[in-house]
Formats: C-alpha cells, sequence, structure tokens
C-alpha cells in the first residue's frame, strides 16, 4: 500500500490458487473495492471475494489508518492482477500539473 504513494502498484497473483478455491471461473473475481475517508465507498456485496478483501484490509490498524488519509482504488482483474491506486496522490499530481501550467503560461506579448 505504502508504495502506491508514488504510483499505481500492481501484483500478479496466482491463477491456480484462486482456481482451487472456489468455482475456477475467471469472470467471477474481477472486482474493484473504492476505499473513500477510511470506508467502502462502493457496493461490492455481489463479490465475496472483494467483501472479504475489504473487511480484512480494514481491520488492520496501520491500513485502515491509510485509508482515512488518501482514497485507494483495489481491483482485481480477469488476469488475475492486483491494481492498488492512491487517488491522493494521482490528485495532488494533478493539481501541481495545473497549477504549473497556470503559472509557467506567462504573457508572451
Amino acid at each position: 500500500m505504502k508504495r502506491s504513494a508514488t504510483g499505481e502498484q500492481a501484483l500478479d497473483m496466482n491463477r491456480i490458487d484462486f482456481e482451487r478455491a472456489g468455482s475456477g471461473r475467471k469472470a467471477g473475481y474481477k472486482f474493484t473495492i473504492e476505499f473513500r475517508r477510511g470506508r467502502v465507498g462502493n457496493l461490492i456485496s455481489s463479490s465475496p471475494l472483494a467483501s472479504n478483501l475489504a473487511t480484512v484490509l480494514l481491520s488492520d490498524a496501520v491500513l485502515k489508518d491509510l485509508f482515512q488519509k488518501n482514497d485507494y482504488d483495489i481491483s482485481l482483474n480477469t488476469k488475475f492482477q492486483l491494481h492498488i491506486k492512491n487517488l491522493s496522490t494521482e490528485q495532488a499530481a494533478l493539481q501541481e500539473a495545473e497549477s504549473s501550467s497556470e503559472t509557467g503560461s506567462g504573457d508572451a506579448s
């Protein structure tokens, strides 16, 4: 999680572990969890895997503190890649870029 402060983090998960644990249907494992202000901000009840992951993450004191300080999107795609995106870092970078372009566009006349 902390590494996502410098950019999106991607972790390759073991497909076989998922297939052994469940039905083996890839499509059932695709989800996105939106953590906003320390809570889950979207409906994930249709995905038991997403619900369980959110519960485990929020039960960790360090992660809960990170979620309260920053907004995150955590998603799993059908290629079994877990993506962690710190939205607060992205928003800060966008604001900085906008500030730079506004101050850098002086009068050329």
